[in-house]
């Protein structure tokens, strides 16, 4: 039965790990969550009917069900932008919180279909983290996935009607970043821009990238911006404080642009950059030596 196992579940693995990611906010998280999902799967499998539903939507109903299991009690993850206010002043001390369990960003991989890439969003991600639990996997199947509402009820040992009825709510919470995936893909040469401007540390050339309210925001640091003053006002704050002794490398995360930043040959950052148009919108930088690591990158660039 292992070897049929393997066979019939490889083909759903990295959509249920998107999956599982989506509904803890954590890619960490996530890898177990799908370790648990094939351990549910694989002890019961030997009662799958395919008489009663693709084996798909009985993975993915397991895999629903270990992550509400595992979102017991436990605190939603958040951006800064989730928790306290903006600041006006990019001089402010900076504030850690590393006991915060933040969002954490994902790593694209080409087998996530464009569909699914664009539902990976870091903004729909960190959206669907202000659902309780239930919602966000009701959202999730009945929206992301396109399962019906009786599919959802049958997963979440519930009625069509409530199905319905939360799906409302979720939507209401999250319509507005959902429209947004609606929008084209964005330029990779606004962020080959922004890599050069940042590695000749050219802050004119940096700021004449960013729209006037663009965001920046740095987990687990609490302090976070908006506006391209103050975003490249913090920029040289960074230079003048780590030097200009940058590297940067272009990766995609969570669908979209982002950036692995190297100070003097060291990891230092991931950062996700939210494009529109010729412009950054949006930039979350984690500072999360792991998430070299989990990006398949060294935390040392060769000479």
């Amino acid at each position: 039965m292992g070897v049929e196992f393997e066979a019939l579940t490889a083909p759903y693995r990295r959509e249920l790990l998107a999956h599982c990611y989506r509904m803890s906010g954590s890619a960490h998280d996530a890898e177990d969550l799908l370790q648990e999902t094939l351990l549910r799967a694989w002890r019961a499998f030997g009662t799958y009917d395919e008489t009663r539903a693709s084996l798909r939507t009985w993975l993915y109903r397991i895999a629903t069900n270990a992550c509400l299991t595992a979102l017991k009690g436990r605190a939603r993850r958040p951006l800064p932008s989730g928790l306290v206010g903006a600041l006006d002043d990019p001089q402010a001390p900076m504030t850690a919180r590393p006991e915060v369990p933040w969002l954490q960003p994902w790593r694209t991989d080409p087998a996530d279909v464009v569909a699914a890439r664009t539902r990976l969003r870091l903004a729909f991600v960190a959206a669907l983290q202000f659902l309780p639990p239930r919602q966000r996997a009701i959202l999730l199947l009945r929206d992301v996935l396109e399962f019906s509402a009786a599919e959802v009820a049958a997963t979440l040992g519930t009625t069509t009607a409530a199905v319905n009825s939360g799906l409302q709510r979720a939507r209401s919470r999250v319509g507005d970043v959902a429209e947004d995936d609606l929008r084209p893909p964005p330029d990779p040469a606004v962020v080959e821009q922004y890599v050069a401007a940042f590695e000749n540390a050219d802050l004119d050339a940096l700021r004449r990238l960013l729209v006037a309210d663009v965001v920046l925001e740095m987990p687990p640091v609490l302090n976070w911006y908006v506006g391209a003053d103050a975003y490249a006002d913090f920029i040289a704050r960074v230079w003048a404080l780590r030097g200009t002794g940058w590297r940067l490398l272009p990766i995609e995360a969570n669908g979209g642009l982002a950036a692995a930043a190297y100070v003097d040959g060291r990891a230092h950052t991931i950062q996700v950059f939210e494009v529109a148009g010729a412009a950054v919108t949006r930039t979350v930088v984690f500072m999360d030596d792991s998430l070299f690591t989990a990006f398949g990158l060294p935390l040392i660039l060769p000479r």
